[in-house]
């Protein structure tokens, strides 16, 4: 009968080579790579994972730990100052960075834990206190102003006021729209059409009410003209536009 084991979760390959260092009480810029490394890939082939992209970063973790295990087994390389390379450094470093991020996020959680119990003391002020309202010279704050003067300086307020309206405009009404039925007065001009057989576009529109209805009126003649509901016809240019119905 297998035995399940659980497994801590971690967030990343540097937070379990973290927690293998503090587990085993090693210094940190002293790694015992191969003992470290067998614990890593031991813990690798324990987990259980579908995603890729997370097992994946152990796995690139694991391969660097076993290339720092080869390189400690060959002769150490020597630097430009003459001192032999550590192949572990880079890893010590990334580790430390990790270590001082990580500890700064805890730090921060706990100030943001401790920030919601902050408590204020509502003011509470004797009513004697809180009734007292600082006294006013108005004397001191009126100081030399007279009647005169303040007379003055609303006639000049009003005065400016009147210079911003425009002595034109103002004189202008307001402009309403007109509202036009485009459907109600294609029906009147042809039953008009229809009641006249023959008749002046002009007197057509000498029959409308506004601007609005003379246009709407002479579009709607220009499309009984285009399906064929009206014929139109001028004798000379100067002469009257007569419409003749063929509804």
């Amino acid at each position: 009968m297998a035995i399940p084991v659980k497994l801590e979760v971690f967030e990343g390959p540097l937070d379990l080579l973290l927690h293998l260092i503090d587990k085993n009480k090693v210094d940190i810029y002293d790694i015992p790579i191969v003992e470290i490394t067998e614990q890593y890939l031991d813990y690798i082939r324990k987990m259980e994972t579908s995603d890729m992209n997370v097992m994946s970063e152990f796995l690139v973790m694991a391969a660097t730990l076993i290339d720092i295990k080869c390189r400690m087994l060959l002769p150490r390389e020597v630097d430009e100052q003459g001192e032999e390379e550590d192949p572990r450094a880079e890893l010590v470093q990334k580790l430390l960075e990790y270590k001082m991020y990580k500890y700064m996020s805890l730090e921060l959680k706990d100030r943001q834990v401790d920030a919601a119990k902050n408590m204020y003391r509502v003011q509470n002020l004797p009513p004697e206190v809180a009734m007292y309202k600082h006294p006013l010279d108005y004397e001191a704050l009126i100081g030399d102003m007279t009647l005169s003067k303040l007379h003055g300086i609303f006639k000049s307020i009003v005065r400016r006021q009147e210079d911003k309206i425009d002595p034109i405009r103002s004189q202008y009404g307001n402009i309403e729209k007109d509202e036009i039925d485009m459907d109600m007065k294609t029906l009147y001009v042809e039953a008009y059409a229809r009641e006249h057989k023959t008749f002046s576009f002009r007197k057509l529109l000498e029959k409308q009410e506004g601007k609005m209805e003379i246009i709407v009126t002479f579009l709607i003649i220009l499309e009984l003209m285009k399906t064929g509901k009206i014929f139109i016809s001028q004798e000379s240019i100067f002469d009257d536009i007569m419409i003749t119905s063929l509804m």
